[in-house]
C-alpha cells in the first residue's frame, strides 16, 4: 500500500483529536480463595495456565487456570516458612514479599524471591524440580543479604526489566520513621534503593553481575555499584510496562503524602525521588537533600492521608492483555487503607486519563467485597490481577462478563496490543505514544511518521 504524507498527517491529526480514554466498565471476578495473607501474584514467561502467588508465611501456591474454575493447588511450589520471619500478623510487614521468574525459566528453571528473615532483607534464587513442574528445590541459594534494624519498611517488589535479563529489586529505607539513619539517601546504604542486577544461570557465588551502565558502578567507596535510584521509602509495588519497558513506583507516605513515580525506558539511572527531605513534593523538614531541588525528581501522582486518598498505596500494573483493547496501556492502583482505587495513562512524560475506579473495583461481580487490595499482578497473556489480603485473588474483567483470549506471539511489531491484527486499536496506541518509546515499531528509539508509515503499511494483516 503506498502512501503520501498528506494522507498519513491527515489521519494522525483526526484521530490525535479523539479521546481514548478505556471506556469498558470493569468489574473483579473472584478466582479462588482460601490462601493465607496473599503479598504477590506473578506468572512465569511463557506459561499460560498456571499463576504463582506468594503467602506471606513463606510459601508459594500454584492457580490452575486449566480447570473449568480455577482451582488452588493444595501442595505448595515452594514452603520456606520455617527461614522466613514475621509471617502471621496482618499488621507488620514482613515475610515473603517478592516472586519474579528469569526470563529463560523455561530452560533454566531459575526464579528468585524476596523475603525478610531474623534482622535481615534478603533476595535468594530457587530452581523447578527436573521431575515436577508443579514443585521447587528447597534448596535456595542468598544472593544479597543485609541487615534490618526494623520490622517495617522492607519493600519487596522484584521484577526483570522486558527484554533484558536485568533485575530490579526495590528496598524499603530501613523502617521505623522518617528514615532515623538517613538511608534513602545513602548511597552505600542497601535501604531505600531501585537495585540493579544480571543474575547468572546456575553456578556458585558471585550469583549476579553488575551492568556496566549502572550508575554508581566504579564509585565503591562511595556508592553500592547495584544502586539504580535512590529516595525511596518504601515502595510497594512497582512494575514494568511489558510493552515499553517504563517503570512505575508506588511509594508509601510517611504522615501525610502518597506517591507513584515514573521512569520512561530510555532514563538513564540515578534519579534521586526525595524521600526523607520529600515526601510526595511536601517539605518534611529532615536532612539529606534539598526538599524539591532541581536534582530531585518529582511524582507523577500523589494523593494526601484522607478518607478521598488514602494512607497506604499499593502500586499495581500497566494492562496490555487482549480481553479490553481499550485499556491498553492504562496503569491500575490502589490504596490498602482506604480501599480507593484509581487509574491513568502515561503520555509523553503527562499523566492523561486519570479516572477513580471506586465503584468498579470495590465490589466483585460474585458480591464480594474487594478491600485489602494487597498487591496487583498479571498473567502471560497480560490480563490483571489482584490479591486481597483476606486470602483471595480476583481478576480484572468486563463488568458484562469475563472475555477470554490468547493472543499469539506478536508476528509483527506494529501489532501493538498483541492481538494478532493490525487495526484501529494498534493506531490508537501508536498515536497515544507519539514521541516516547511505546509505538517504536520500525525500532529506531522514537514513535514518529515512520512508525506510522509502518503500521499503515501493515494494515488488516
Amino acid at each position: 500500500m503506498r502512501l503520501n504524507n498528506a494522507f498519513i498527517v491527515g489521519l494522525a491529526t483526526m484521530i490525535c483529536s479523539s479521546t481514548f480514554a478505556g471506556v469498558t466498565a470493569i468489574k473483579p471476578k473472584l478466582v479462588v480463595t482460601g490462601l493465607s495473607l496473599p503479598t504477590c501474584i506473578a506468572s512465569a514467561p511463557g506459561d499460560k495456565t498456571r499463576l504463582f502467588v506468594l503467602e506471606k508465611r513463606g510459601t508459594i501456591r500454584i492457580i490452575d487456570l486449566t480447570t473449568a474454575t480455577p482451582t488452588l493447588v493444595t501442595t505448595p511450589f515452594l514452603d520456606i516458612d520455617a527461614i522466613v520471619s514475621g509471617t502471621q500478623s496482618v499488621g507488620d510487614e514482613q515475610g515473603m514479599l517478592g516472586l519474579a521468574f528469569d526470563p529463560d525459566y523455561s530452560t533454566n528453571g531459575q526464579f528468585y524471591v524476596y523475603y525478610t528473615g531474623t534482622g535481615t532483607n534478603n533476595l535468594a534464587r530457587y530452581t523447578v524440580s527436573a521431575s515436577n513442574p508443579n514443585i521447587a528445590n528447597t534448596a535456595g541459594v542468598v544472593m544479597m543479604t543485609w541487615a534490618d534494624s526494623f520490622s517495617n519498611h522492607n519493600g519487596g517488589s522484584i521484577q526483570f526489566k522486558p527484554g533484558t535479563r536485568n533485575l530490579y529489586m526495590g528496598t524499603g529505607d530501613g523502617g521505623s520513621a522518617n528514615d532515623p539513619s538517613g538511608n534513602s539517601q545513602n548511597l552505600l546504604s542497601r535501604h531505600g534503593k531501585m537495585h540493579r542486577i544480571t543474575p547468572t544461570v546456575g553456578g556458585a557465588s558471585p550469583y549476579y553481575t553488575i551492568p556496566s551502565d549502572n550508575p554508581f558502578v566504579g564509585g565503591s567507596t562511595t556508592a553500592d555499584d547495584t544502586v539504580w535510584s535512590y529516595g525511596l521509602r518504601n515502595a510497594w509495588r512497582s512494575c514494568f510496562d511489558r510493552a515499553n519497558g517504563d517503570l512505575y513506583i508506588a511509594d508509601v507516605g510517611q504522615n501525610a503524602i502518597e506517591e507513584v513515580n515514573y521512569e520512561p525506558s530510555s532514563a538513564a539511572g540515578g534519579r534521586n525521588y526525595g524521600w526523607r527531605c520529600t515526601e510526595g513534593t511536601s517539605c518534611t523538614g529532615l536532612t539529606g537533600c534539598t526538599c524539591n531541588g532541581t536534582t530531585l525528581t518529582a511524582p507523577v501522582r500523589t494523593y494526601a492521608h484522607n478518607a478521598a486518598g488514602g494512607f497506604s498505596i499499593t502500586g499495581g500494573n500497566v494492562y496490555r492483555g487482549c480481553a479490553m483493547p481499550d485499556m491498553q496501556g492504562i496503569y491500575f492502583y490502589a490504596d490498602y487503607s482506604s480501599n480507593n482505587s484509581w487509574s491513568m495513562k502515561m503520555v509523553g512524560g503527562l499523566v492523561t486519563e486519570f479516572v477513580t475506579r471506586n465503584s468498579e473495583l470495590q465490589i466483585a461481580l460474585g458480591g464480594q467485597t474487594v478491600n485489602q487490595i494487597s498487591s496487583f499482578g498479571e498473567d502471560d497473556n497480560g490480563e490483571m490481577y489482584i490479591a486481597d489480603l483476606g486470602g483471595q485473588i480476583y481478576k480484572i474483567v468486563p463488568a458484562t462478563g469475563e472475555v477470554v483470549c490468547n493472543p499469539p506471539p506478536p508476528l509483527n511489531p506494529a501489532d501493538l496490543n498483541l492481538d494478532g491484527f493490525i487495526d484501529g486499536v494498534d493506531l490508537t496506541i501508536l498515536l497515544s505514544c507519539w514521541a516516547t518509546l511505546c509505538g517504536d515499531v520500525n525500532n529506531d528509539g522514537f514513535t514518529d511518521g515512520g512508525d506510522l508509515t509502518a503500521l499503515l503499511s501493515s494494515w488488516g494483516t
